[in-house]
């Protein structure tokens, strides 16, 4: 029901010349985080996802949905490595991660399809995703996430 902050969609922006970067996106607050890729996988993704959650503040990460793509098939050692519970939505359901996919539509007003994504540097997605967490949203009240973010972490307090 989006009320509690945490539980997080993911999916991969593929762009030109074969290039790719992981989105996560949070379910209530929607903010979204961007991580480069060198390659689709599987032992890679676990990897990079492992060393960017583990190297931000993400207290709050609970689980993680992801589509159906063999990039997520190693899961496991993702769960291992950062305690997240990851789940998979069912074939052919993208309503199912629909924040996620609502917000892959605003990350492509940014990284157009084609657009070779092994261009941009971690800091290059970092600024796009702070742009996207600054930016107020209908759904949130015309709040921004950072916004949302922050009066769910004050009530907590």
């Amino acid at each position: 029901n989006r009320t509690v902050s945490g539980h997080r969609e993911g999916d991969l922006i593929i762009g030109g010349t074969h290039s790719q970067i992981a989105t996560l996106v949070d379910r209530a607050t929607r903010k979204v985080d961007l991580v480069q890729l060198k390659d689709r996988s599987a032992t890679h993704l676990t990897a990079a996802l492992t060393h960017y959650l583990s190297n931000r503040v993400i207290d709050d990460l609970k689980t993680l949905t992801w589509d159906r793509g063999m990039e997520l098939a190693d899961h496991h050692n993702l769960t291992r490595a950062t305690g997240i519970d990851v789940f998979f939505a069912d074939p052919h359901s993208p309503w199912q991660r629909g924040t996620n996919e609502n917000t892959n539509g605003l990350i492509r007003q940014y990284l157009p399809k084609k657009t070779d994504l092994s261009t941009f540097s971690q800091a290059d997605l970092d600024r796009i995703a702070g742009q996207l967490n600054n930016r107020p949203r209908k759904c949130l009240g015309y709040k921004t996430p950072l916004e949302v973010e922050q009066s769910s972490v004050a009530l907590t307090i």
